[in-house]
């Protein structure tokens, strides 16, 4: 079974996925922290270590999460004298690529960094340590964290990953542009409403609308939840009837091509990387480049701020869904696990999973960039340091999304991710005119059942 698990995600990892979070190809910047102006708190670090700790930390991410990972890192060795970090962050494509192979190896990192579409392939081959002992004697303190936010790091009643910030897809937007042009993006829009934005925007200025590309695992599930498919999968088929269960994950491709808003299939083939940093929102040469908008989640939202053009306001709302409600969710951002090859390092990596949980002084280098903190006592303490940004993102999550959702899909199985990568193969047929919605949704059906059943 786990040799089975290791080939499917090695098969995965090639995936060209919109993720939780930004991504660069920028190696982490070395951030030193003052400790004079950072008190030491032990008690969050359930004490120094007893010898010396090398440990390896990985995480994907931008460069803003890079540069604070790496100062809360350095406090932690400033505490713990002893322990030391080989960090070693990387863009979402190349990082499960690359942990895939360490994965087959027995050589993953001590902590690493997990996503929810993955959580459940790594624990069925065997590749995360149970948290739950370690929460039982006090080295991890989930006190302070909502027993749904524990749940959604649970398989099968066991803890394995510790959420390291709530999160929600959110659809980011060229307010300025928009201003400019007399439009107003309202929250919660229903599919009709958003096709019809993205054609005035287009037939207004020349502006197109980009679409999530790449990005099946996540679009996909979104757009079907509106339709009660909460559990896309089952362990060996698709969890729907047919395949005209599934056209609406495909039709406002087929729309966007029609009417010709919608940023082709070429546009992000000359890109380099699906990140934050190259969204067509903020990186573009021209009109027939441009997006006036881009699908992301809620804790991009400082690294695309970051990203845009001088003069440029970027405004946040809902994805649009037929049903918003049904569609909406709050998800970890990411989680903070251990390895099983973290071997006689595991019960300090553990401790350094609880610091990034709880510790207020880490947490203020951070600055909630991963997402709303797990810990409430946390997210209270760092909500005054925020900067404009990240208030605007709690805000969202708070206000907007939080009342008007409903409760994450189950996790995927094993030949998921899999599936989502014929998808998006089927979204780029429909950008070039090659497919439509229906023979995309009947060609899934068959195939994504096929692929499940193996």
């Amino acid at each position: 079974m786990k040799k089975r698990v290791l080939s499917l995600l090695m098969a995965s990892a090639m995936i060209v996925g919109l993720t939780a979070c930004g991504s660069s190809n920028e190696p982490a910047a070395t951030v030193s922290t003052d400790s004079g102006n950072t008190a030491a708190t032990t008690a969050d670090n359930s004490g120094s270590a007893a010898g010396d700790v090398a440990m390896t930390f990985t995480w994907w991410g931008n460069q803003t999460r890079n540069e604070r990972t790496q100062a809360a890192l350095d406090l932690y060795s400033e505490q713990n004298p002893g322990v030391t970090f080989d960090t070693q962050p990387a863009e979402w494509n190349d990082y499960w690529t690359k942990l895939s192979t360490l994965a087959a190896g027995n050589s993953l990192p001590e902590c690493l960094q997990m996503d929810y579409s993955y959580l459940a392939q790594y624990v069925a081959a065997d590749l995360l340590v149970d948290l739950t002992p370690y929460v039982e004697d006090g080295t991890l303190d989930v006190s302070n964290v909502s027993q749904g936010i524990l749940d959604a790091g649970s398989i099968d009643g066991k803890l394995y990953a510790v959420c390291a910030g709530m999160n929600a897809p959110s659809l980011f937007y060229n307010k300025t542009l928009l201003d400019s042009l007399g439009i107003t993006v309202k929250d919660n829009m229903t599919i009709d409403e958003f096709e019809a934005v993205a054609r005035e925007v287009y037939e207004k200025s020349g502006v197109k609308t980009d679409l999530p590309y790449s990005a099946g695992d996540n679009y996909l599930p979104y757009a079907m939840r509106s339709h009660d498919v909460v559990k896309l999968f089952n362990e060996d088929s698709l969890n729907v009837t047919d395949a005209a269960s599934l056209v609406p994950g495909f039709q406002i491709y087929e729309d966007g091509v029609k009417d010709g808003w919608i940023i082709g299939a070429d546009v992000h083939a000359e890109l380099t990387s699906n990140s934050v940093e190259q969204s067509p929102l903020v990186y573009f040469s021209s009109e027939a480049t441009q997006s006036w908008c881009g699908f992301f989640w809620s804790n991009q939202l400082s690294a695309m701020v970051a990203a845009a053009p001088e003069g440029m306001e970027i405004g946040i709302t809902t994805w649009p869904s037929e049903n918003p409600q049904k569609s909406n969710f709050l998800k970890p951002s990411q989680f903070f696990a251990v390895s099983r090859d973290a071997g006689e390092n595991e019960a300090e990596a553990v401790k350094v999973v609880n610091y990034l949980l709880n510790s207020e002084d880490a947490n203020k280098i951070l600055l909630g960039e991963r997402g709303v903190p797990a810990s409430s006592v946390v997210a209270s303490a760092i909500a005054p340091l925020q900067d404009e940004t990240a208030q605007v993102v709690t805000k969202y999550v708070n206000d907007v999304v939080t009342p008007n959702c409903s409760a994450i899909s189950p996790a995927i199985p094993d030949g998921a991710n899999e599936v989502y990568d014929y998808y998006n193969q089927l979204v780029d047929k429909i950008l070039y005119g090659q497919m439509t919605a229906q023979e995309a949704a009947e060609d899934l059906f068959k195939m994504g059942n096929q692929i499940m059943s193996r």
